[in-house]
């Protein structure tokens, strides 16, 4: 389904469609979807000067005396959402936030990656990107958070046509196309009950924009299968974490990939290299973004294959940095494949960090290390020093720490984003740190 390019497209669109409710949809800061409806009869008045919300109630907006916000519906995201049709059916499009005053709001995240994208503009590149989103899916009679008790027994790849789980992914691809996403693949993942779906790399708003689309639509569909779809990183011990590598790359102005040079070994440009070495430099900060909960560094451990190391290479799956090859005829596929985010994170700000500290590296002509090949989760300490190799950090408060020395990424946020952001990563380590474990107890209640 092609995109609107107008309010008389999108109003043609909702006649055709007969859609009975539109859904004004953004994000808070956390990357929680938020949304009021309206009827298609108030939609000219909201493209035409808004929708007022209360924002002191939204995670990150404003405080209570400076609460009054606007929402203005971006008319190019429209789409119906396909699961309601038989109960009256709905369309969807996603919303800028702006202040009374009529200016973009600081510390709307979908802001936060246009001001990026601007800054990559004014360098002469775009930023394309593209998620590789995984997901548990979970028996969902008992509530979905009383117990993560997977709905099938597959593993990576495996092809059981007939459970629920297969037929529930395979909607979630039909839905996803008829919402206009291009999914690329869509298959079961290494752990019991855990998928992936694959969307086609677009620009990085598009693809922030879309990244939220999935997550609506997988859980919708999931709860009509009686599945309870989960994005939570780490949702069970001893088995793979849910993750949200995403692939990279940079376009000029006359459309051709920057990161594509024909006589490096890698076939990686200058502008690759600088860009690859300036994620490299913030990595362990740029975590706090992309790896963003306490439950996240359950999952950025050894053995698991996430990424834990800070080095980049192209057959190794342990780096932080893949470069994935690419064959013959598809120069235009060159790519770098960063593999710490995962799909907790508002993609909004996670792309958003992920290009400023990317052109960071560009800006001041950072040079990588030289690529790790071997796979350094057989490494031990000494071979780790001696390869200059460090590690992510190892929970949410390393991780914050090191957001607080990096002046790159919190420029990227802007100063109310990274402050309340800051905030309320602290808060919730606090509450994490001080919570009694069921482990805890069976390991010390008893002791003598």
């Amino acid at each position: 389904m092609n995109k609107p390019a107008d309010f008389q497209e999108v109003m043609a669109r909702v006649k055709q469609d007969e859609v009975r409710v539109i859904s004004l949809q953004f994000t808070d800061v956390t990357g929680t979807l938020k949304s009021v409806n309206i009827p298609p009869s108030k939609l000219e008045e909201a493209v035409r000067v808004g929708v007022w919300f209360d924002g002191s109630s939204i995670e990150g907006f404003a405080r209570i005396y400076e609460s009054d916000m606007l929402l203005i519906p971006d008319v190019t995201t429209y789409t119906t959402l396909p699961w309601t049709k038989e109960t009256g059916k709905v369309a969807r499009i996603l919303c800028d936030v702006y202040t009374p005053a009529g200016e973009p709001f600081e510390g709307d995240p979908r802001y936060i990656l246009k001001r990026a994208i601007k800054r990559a503009a004014d360098m002469g590149f775009t930023y394309n990107t593209g998620p590789e989103i995984e997901f548990f899916l979970f028996k969902a009679e008992n509530g979905p958070v009383a117990r993560p008790t997977p709905f099938d027994m597959g593993s990576y790849f495996d092809s059981s046509q007939g459970d629920l789980a297969a037929q529930a992914r395979r909607e979630m691809m039909f839905v996803l196309e008829e919402m206009g996403l291009e999914v690329e693949m869509a298959h079961h993942e290494v752990a019991p009950g855990q998928h992936e779906i694959n969307i086609r790399y677009s620009d990085a708003l598009s693809c922030a924009d879309n990244a939220i689309t999935l997550k609506y639509a997988v859980r919708s569909v999931a709860q009509k299968y009686g599945l309870y779809a989960s994005f939570m990183p780490k949702p069970i011990y001893g088995v793979n974490g849910s993750g949200m590598h995403t692939h990279q790359s940079l376009f000029d102005k006359n459309g051709r990939n920057a990161f594509y040079n024909p006589d490096d070994p890698y076939r990686l440009s200058e502008t690759a290299y600088h860009f690859i070495a300036g994620q490299l430099a913030h990595a362990r900060a740029l975590a706090a973004v992309v790896a963003p909960t306490v439950n996240s560094y359950k999952r950025l451990v050894p053995g698991y294959e996430a990424p834990v190391y800070v080095c980049w290479g192209q057959i190794n799956r342990s780096a932080l940095i893949r470069i994935p090859m690419v064959s013959k005829g598809r120069e235009q596929s060159t790519r770098a494949e960063l593999r710490c985010p995962d799909p907790s994170c508002n993609p909004y700000l996670a792309f958003a960090v992920m290009l400023a500290c990317g052109l960071d590296g560009i800006e001041r002509k950072l040079q990588p290390p030289k690529p790790t090949e071997e796979n350094v989760f057989e490494f031990d300490a000494v071979q780790r020093e001696e390869a200059n190799i460090i590690t992510l950090p190892g929970s949410l408060y390393e991780a914050l720490e090191e957001l607080k020395k990096d002046t790159v990424i919190q420029e990227a946020l802007g100063q109310h984003v990274y402050r309340w952001f800051l905030r309320a990563k602290e808060h919730e380590w606090d509450e994490y740190r001080t919570q009694i474990t069921p482990w805890e107890l069976e390991r010390y209640l008893t002791m003598a």
